[in-house]
């Protein structure tokens, strides 16, 4: 009825209005009467405002979860309807059920004049809450995207031992002339991480570029450029079409990214690819622009540009490797480590032995760090410890680690491969010597046409591919820890590979091991005696090498290996071969350092052999004519053993055309008279050791030029040499790159001409037992020399003989004025020398009246320094003056070390504490 009566009194008030009633009174008489029709009009509208609210904040949380932003007009229209239904509807309906508490019996109020306020205010609600809900429903778009960011955070880790290589990623970022930079490292090493931290530092600094972009490239076989350009055009904020064609979108966006300064950054680069074909321009100096790769490849850095800023990944350091060990143990694990209650803490031992067997690579730290995470007692850490020294696989997660590694394996040719394997044959953490590997694969066959350059090339791609590990004097590389359980993890599958290397073996495997086996190392173990007779008809590679004390092989262990190519049984005490016959197909035989007394009768069966090492054979008295019938010997090395030539023709190899490599002793003047003159045998010699040489007086290294390939030469007991002298050869220096001389009880005088003189490659010096020799300081002159060993020289009384001010006295003119050319000024403004340019290792060995080294000068290579029984010495080539930025340790004995005489106080003594190494 009220409601009636509410629509007839607005329909007479209409009609009085049309008389001329004000429209204002009008809306006032409706509003006071028709409260109630009002009030229920209100709270129906705003369950239609609620309702479009709802439906507008959907569509704006489907934007957001598109990465879009909400509309600035929905989000204001959004936050008027919140404001307004929380603050202006609640007072209304205060008001309003207040009025109504003062009604009488018969339903009228007393306050007419509230009731006209209310009345105003409800009509009003309504007009604005109907207004709300138009405006909601006329929404079409409630989100836009947003301008990209310039940098795009990438996801934060905690690093561990990244500081250095990110200085040098800054330095090189920072240098204009470094626009392409490389980071490379095998998997898991961390070029990731490395990458991202990167990235993020460069949110600080986005005012240098428009742009950052950091992708995953992960081209394994064929680059996907269609993700990469979608990724730079989202980047960019530009439309994508589908349907371009990608050449067309490359050029769109090479003009989009040639209009801005930018910054990009290639995750994973495993293949060479065209920047141009993605739409990259090429970043150079003169637009600013920077590009940083990574790769597990050194060489696809260097083929994509970077190849004059290459930042080479590095293992981290024991501190770094422990502490990101730790950060993926539980709390209890780490109570267990730190708070064991046996006195030894053998716990913390075996953590710590494990986080070592990872060799600081940190895929590896963090996956076997969850492994070990939970676990408390002692004995199952040191299951875990003995785990990941011999069987990493039986580690949780590590065989999904291998898997992440595997891929620089399996994008290696096949050739590559089988080298690559090959390698998992020797000892775990010793270094492999390049020579040594590429006469193996040769021998194997590996190698078409048995090129050694093509071996030394096959290295640096493993090198490159991170397989393999080189050190700074580049004849030696190594395997990482997990990678070689990579390899053996995968030599495995084949099921045609036995190593058991290093592991104190006294005992050789069973002969059933044996047979199915094409390659088998047993190196460096205890093995006494191998009485078996193993039938193993496909065995191609057989090293048994440093068993030291292997004296006996049964009498038909070859018997059954038709297939054997590389046999190497050096560093072992055996006295004889067995029965040879079998060995048909045998290429490579090493016996260096046996004690093999004579070679078998029916040795010249071995008509394949290449390669025969008898050197330091201090056994052999006789080789029974056999040598001169192994017409393909390429490489045939007596040297340093008992078998010594008295005379030119005791060889008896003018038959073997082909021998290219020749170690050879001497034990008489004339014969080595000889080899000065043209002789089919000088230009072979590569290794010379003179023994028991009476009457030879003097030596002069010119006199051997005739052995244009003489690498190493070894002189000792020839009691009658006086003097040896490298002289001065414009023409053509010599080879020579090793020189011992020992047992020399005459020699007095060294001399070296002027530079280029035939010392001018000598890398490695040992002096051993010259007595007559006061000082060397001829060794200034070497400038290849890396190590130097002087050792039971009693008259040895100074290395360097100089005065205080540096400069050499008593010395021969040419060795004076080249020191002094040796010397510069710094920019310090004192006179510093640049002699031992190259000097990594010095080794001073009994040595009873050495007082001195040399003056305190730059050693800008040196690594160690070893001293022994040189009671005297009290003083060390070390000042704060000059630089030993590279030098890791000092061996010697506590007294030795506690009697030192530091003079120069501005030495850092914690640093030369930290480098000492007691012995």
């Amino acid at each position: 009825m009220a409601e009636l009566g509410c629509q007839g009194i607005t329909t007479a008030f209409s009609c009085i209005n049309e008389t001329g009633l004000p429209a204002a009174a009008s809306e006032e008489a409706s509003s006071f009467l028709c409260l109630e029709t009002n009030w229920r009009n209100l709270k129906k509208a705003i369950e239609d405002l609620k309702a479009t609210e709802t439906r507008v904040k959907d569509k704006v949380e489907l934007e957001v979860n598109q990465l879009n932003l909400c509309d600035p007009q929905v989000g204001l229209w959004l936050r008027r309807v919140a404001d307004y239904l929380e603050e202006e509807v609640e007072i209304t309906e205060e008001d309003y059920n207040k009025l109504y508490r003062c009604y009488c019996l018969c339903n009228c109020t007393p306050n007419l004049f509230g009731r006209y306020r209310l009345g105003s205010r409800v009509a009003d609600k309504v007009k604005d809450v109907n207004k709300f809900v138009e405006e909601g429903k006329q929404f079409k778009v409630f989100g836009y995207k947003p301008q990209p960011d310039i940098v795009e955070e990438r996801p934060k880790t905690r690093t561990f031992g990244l500081e250095s290589l990110m200085t040098q990623l800054r330095e090189y970022f920072d240098n204009k002339e470094k626009s392409i930079i490389g980071i490379w490292g095998q998997g898991g090493v961390g070029k990731t991480t490395l990458l991202n931290e990167f990235n993020n530092e460069l949110k600080n600094r986005s005012g240098d570029f428009h742009v950052v972009i950091a992708m995953d490239v992960s081209n394994a076989e064929t680059l996907n450029v269609a993700d990469m350009q979608r990724m730079i055009a989202d980047r960019l904020g530009l439309p994508w079409n589908e349907t371009d064609k990608e050449d067309t979108r490359a050029k769109f966006l090479a003009k989009a990214l040639g209009r801005r300064k930018f910054a990009i950054l290639l995750d994973d680069v495993r293949r060479r690819f065209r920047l141009e074909d993605v739409g990259i321009p090429t970043p150079d100096a003169e637009n600013n622009c920077k590009l940083i790769l990574s790769s597990r490849f050194q060489d696809v850095c260097i083929q994509m540009g970077a190849q004059q800023s290459l930042i080479e990944m590095q293992m981290l350091d024991e501190k770094a490797a422990w502490d990101l060990f730790r950060s993926n143990l539980s709390a209890d694990a780490i109570a267990a480590i730190d708070d064991s209650p046996d006195r030894n803490n053998v716990i913390q031992g075996y953590a710590k032995a494990i986080a070592q067997n990872c060799g600081g690579l940190p895929l590896a730290l963090n996956i076997i760090g969850r492994a070990v995470a939970g676990l408390k007692d002692s004995r199952e850490w040191k299951y875990a410890m003995d785990a990941t020294k011999a069987n990493p696989a039986k580690i949780t997660g590590v065989n999904e680690m291998f898997s992440q590694l595997k891929y620089s394996y399996d994008r290696l040719n096949q050739q590559l491969k089988q080298l690559f394997l090959y390698c998992t044959l020797f000892p775990e953490y010793g270094w492999i010597k390049k020579g040594q590997l590429v006469d193996y694969w040769m021998a194997e066959g590996l190698i078409p046409n048995a090129d050694p350059n093509q071996g030394r090339y096959n290295i640096r791609m493993l090198v490159s591919a991170c397989l393999l590990q080189s050190n700074d004097s580049e004849d030696e590389v190594k395997m990482h820890h997990i990678i070689r359980h990579l390899g053996l993890w995968l030599a495995t599958e084949q099921g045609e590979f036995l190593v058991q290397t290093g592991l104190g073996l006294e005992d050789a495997p069973g002969d059933k091991l044996w047979r199915e086996a094409t390659r088998i190392s047993l190196m460096s173990n205890n093995i006494k005696d191998i009485s078996i007779s193993p039938k193993c008809k496909n065995l191609r590679t057989l090293l048994v090498q440093n068993n030291r004390k292997l004296t006996r092989l049964s009498p038909h262990f070859f018997a059954s290996m038709p297939s054997l190519r590389v046999l190497d049984l050096s560093y072992t005490a055996i006295t004889e071969l067995p029965a040879c016959d079998a060995l048909i197909k045998l290429r490579h035989l090493n016996l260096r350092h046996t004690r093999i007394v004579k070679l078998p009768e029916n040795f010249s069966v071995m008509k394949q052999l290449r390669n025969l090492d008898l050197s330091i054979t201090s056994a052999l008295e006789n080789t029974s004519d056999n040598c001169s019938k192994l017409l393909k010997l390429r490489v045939l090395n007596l040297f340093r053993s008992k078998y010594g030539i008295r005379d030119v023709n005791d060889l008896n190899i003018d038959t073997l055309e082909k021998l290219e490599f020749l170690g050879i002793t001497i034990h008489a003047q004339e014969v080595l008279s000889k080899l000065k003159k043209k002789h089919p045998l000088a230009r072979s010699t590569r290794w010379l050791s003179l023994q028991y040489c009476s009457r030879m007086e003097k030596i002069q290294i010119s006199e051997l030029k005739k052995m244009v390939h003489l690498e190493e030469l070894y002189i000792e007991s020839c009691d009658d040499l006086k003097e040896l002298t490298a002289d001065a050869d414009e023409r053509q220096a010599s080879c020579l790159q090793d020189l011992t001389l020992a047992a020399l009880s005459n020699l007095h005088t060294v001399s070296v001409g002027k530079v280029p003189h035939h010392f001018q490659n000598l890398r490695n010096l040992t002096i051993h037992k010259c007595h007559k020799l006061c000082h060397v300081t001829w060794v200034l002159q070497l400038e290849s020399l890396e190590k130097l060993v002087v050792s039971h020289c009693d008259g040895m009384i100074q290395i360097v003989k100089e005065q205080q001010n540096e400069k050499p006295i008593d010395l021969e003119p040419q060795i004076e004025e080249g020191i002094q050319e040796a010397v510069e000024q710094g920019t310090d403004g004192m006179m510093h020398c640049t002699d031992f340019p190259k000097l990594r290792s010095i080794v001073l060995n009994d040595l009873k009246l050495l007082e001195s080294i040399c003056a305190a000068r730059d050693f800008s290579c040196l690594e160690s320094i070893r001293v022994e029984a040189c009671p005297k010495l009290r003083r060390l080539p070390v000042s704060g003056n000059y630089k030993m930025l590279k030098l890791k340790q000092i061996c010697g004995s506590y007294e030795w070390w506690e009697q030192l005489i530091w003079e120069d106080m501005n030495i850092e003594v914690n640093s030369m504490n930290e480098c000492f190494i007691p012995i």
